[in-house]
């Protein structure tokens, strides 16, 4: 039901933002599940290939007071996932925070906290993505300076799939994929650990953070 009203919400959002400005309206975002729906439907574009016609140089000088972007989303280093490309969105409507495996730091998660509390963004996505290198590299062990501590990082979500799944090859697809979510799920409890004003902003409802997976095959992002 969840994600019905949320596609709802993205059909909704998607023909309004396409047929007016031909860009993403931060002022119709109002809560988290239109902010949620918002980037959905900028996915579904981005997918169909009917993204908006943004004009760059406006929204430079739209946004060179200030900024209002209603989510933010903390991603992978991936070269193939750039978020802001996926979710068909223009300058100044979302943070960006990149890392490889997309795992949480004391930087990242103050990051968000300015974000959230700060700014006022609507909703903190964790995404993760299909065949991650990453979680490949934990998943086997990888060691190279300081990548192997990050890779460490990964590794509680490596155990529990490969525990899940006794005599199959967690390191290889699909199971590694299963690993990728698990780690995005491990991701949200770090940064709800971590983070009190993040947790309290949830509590309050003015917040969701939610989990989501990019197919790098297919470009669709599906939220979990």
């Amino acid at each position: 039901m969840k994600f019905i009203k949320y596609a709802a919400l993205a059909v909704m959002l998607s023909s309004t933002s396409a047929f007016a400005s031909e860009q993403v309206d931060e002022s119709k975002i109002t809560n988290p599940d239109e902010a949620i729906a918002a980037l959905i439907a900028g996915n579904e574009r981005f997918v169909s290939g009917k993204v908006l016609n943004q004009n760059f140089a406006e929204q430079i000088a739209a946004t060179s007071a200030g900024q209002q972007p209603y989510a933010a989303v903390l991603s992978c280093l991936d070269s193939r996932v750039p978020p802001e490309i996926v979710f068909d969105q223009g300058i100044g409507d979302i943070f960006v925070g990149r890392v490889a495996g997309n795992v949480a730091s004391v930087n990242m998660v103050g990051s968000f906290e300015f974000a959230t509390a700060l700014v006022g963004v609507k909703t903190l996505v964790v995404m993760g993505h299909t065949a991650c290198g990453a979680v490949a590299g934990s998943c086997a062990g990888a060691e190279l300076g300081n990548l192997t501590a990050l890779l460490g990082e990964i590794k509680p979500a490596v155990d529990l799939v490969k525990a899940e799944n006794p005599g199959k090859d967690a390191c290889a697809a699909p199971l590694l994929d299963t690993i990728a979510i698990a780690n995005v799920n491990d991701t949200i409890a770090t940064i709800r650990e971590m983070s009190p004003v993040i947790t309290g902003l949830e509590a309050e409802r003015k917040l969701k953070v939610v989990g989501a997976m990019y197919d790098i095959t297919t470009g669709k992002v599906t939220f979990i």
